[in-house]
């Protein structure tokens, strides 16, 4: 049964010290029903400590952490999946009975800890796995039985670390459904990853933690807005040196290929579109130039290592 608390997750200015070393400092940050939260940040950042603090697994020096609109209480560890990055399985016993024994600690009935065991197995093409010892499976499979575990209750949260780790193009492409199909359910999924183009693909919301503190926090969208590039991919009939805006141009590869055109710091795309218009050119493509995410990534995470 769903919790229908609409701010499942909310960590308000929590910090944590470990003698002398400050993990979180002062952090907040909500996740949603339904949503898929990025948690971004460099090794030693303070990502697992966050996470652990979550869980209740780590009680913070100051500030509050609130699960279904309350402090943590045993019973929700019932309500919460967690996959770790770190191998939570027992590598010698069968696969289906890994499974089903974890179910139960999660408080399911054997029989439907049972059956939604063979249901997960075939949801993950792994149907003929289930009599192997989870030692005998290739890492991306074993992957695939811990996230299997980390669903099998049907968790209202889903906190997962690095979940395409070890897997192949088909296996991640698989998971990365079953994470959507997490949150399209109401489930609040908080994805910790190093894989940018796993955030770009899944997340709406990204927070981003270095040395303990809050570098980057909000919608995908807007904060791929903010660190925009001020240029544009653009086909046409202009001559782009010609334009007041441009700064200076990369010719494309060949004359059906779009040039890069890169404008004055205070110009925008939408300032060239006008420029083109009004110069009467034929503009056959224009498109806005994306900033990747890892490029925004690697800009925050060393201004934060600089101390500005």
């Amino acid at each position: 049964m769903r919790d229908m608390i609409e701010i499942p997750i909310r960590v308000d200015a929590v910090s944590k010290r470990f003698d002398k070393t400050v993990a979180l400092d002062a952090v907040s940050l909500e996740a949603g029903r339904g949503q898929i939260l990025g948690l971004l940040g460099p090794n030693g950042a303070g990502k697992t400590t966050l996470i652990r603090t979550i869980l209740d697994i780590i009680k913070p020096d100051s500030g509050r952490v609130e699960i279904f609109g309350r402090p943590f209480r045993p019973e929700d560890r019932d309500r919460v999946g967690y996959l770790p990055e770190e191998r939570g399985l027992y590598p010698r016993q069968p696969v289906a009975s890994v499974l089903e024994y974890l179910g139960t600690l999660k408080g399911l009935t054997p029989s439907d800890a049972r059956a939604r065991t063979t249901k997960w197995l075939a949801r993950l093409d792994m149907a003929e796995t289930a009599a192997k010892k989870v030692e005998q499976l290739s890492k991306g499979n074993q992957q695939k039985i811990q996230l299997a575990a980390t669903l099998l209750a049907e968790p209202a949260i889903v906190i997962l670390d690095e979940p395409l780790s070890g897997l192949d193009p088909l296996g991640a492409r698989l998971v990365t459904g079953i994470i959507r199909e997490c949150a399209a359910g109401g489930q609040t999924v908080l994805l910790s990853t190093h894989q940018m183009g796993t955030v770009e693909a899944l997340c709406t919301r990204v927070f981003m933690i270095a040395r303990g503190r809050c570098v980057l926090y909000g919608d995908l969208r807007d904060i791929k807005q903010q660190y925009a590039k001020s240029s544009a991919r653009v086909l046409s009939t202009a001559d782009y040196r010609s334009c007041p805006i441009v700064e200076r141009v990369e010719i494309g590869d060949g004359p059906d290929q779009p040039a890069e055109v890169h404008l004055k710091e205070t110009a925008s795309p939408d300032d060239l579109l006008r420029w083109l218009v009004t110069s009467g050119a034929r503009v056959e493509q224009f498109e806005r130039t994306s900033t990747p995410l890892e490029e925004i990534f690697v800009r925050v995470a060393e201004r934060a290592a600089a101390g500005s």
